[in-house]
């Protein structure tokens, strides 16, 4: 059963045939796209110090038996963390009960605005 979301009116989470990570000891039980969710606001930027899911910098999350896909951007497409970004996802991802694989994508379109930031985030950072 795969389990997909895509975050506000974000584009569909492409099927990129990218590098994943795989995870060991998963126990057959696939997480949610609420429990990954929930792993993604561990992955904090370090210049802004809030995380990823209050930024408004993840795409989609496609869950399907194990396998997990997150698609992700940065707030630009110069910013140096992508690779911090992809560990940081694979490593909290990863630690789910039932995670397989750990994919993600660093897309930069459509484009990365203060807009998609939750209430919360934009107060923090006075929008």
């Amino acid at each position: 059963m795969s389990e997909q979301t895509t975050i506000g009116d974000e584009v569909p989470v492409p099927d990129s045939g990218g590098g994943a990570t795989s995870v060991t000891g998963a126990t057959g039980v696939s997480p949610s796209v609420d429990d990954v969710m929930d792993a993604l606001s561990n992955v904090i930027d370090p210049e802004l110090g809030l995380d990823f899911v209050e930024l408004g910098l993840i795409y989609g999350v496609e869950v399907d038996d194990g396998a997990v896909k997150v698609t992700f951007t940065l707030t630009t497409p110069g910013c140096p963390i992508g690779p911090q970004v992809t560990e940081q996802i694979e490593e909290f991802v990863g630690e789910l009960d039932g995670v397989r694989v750990v994919d993600s994508e660093m897309v930069f379109m459509p484009p990365w605005s203060p807009e998609k930031m939750s209430e919360d985030a934009k107060f923090a950072l006075g929008y």
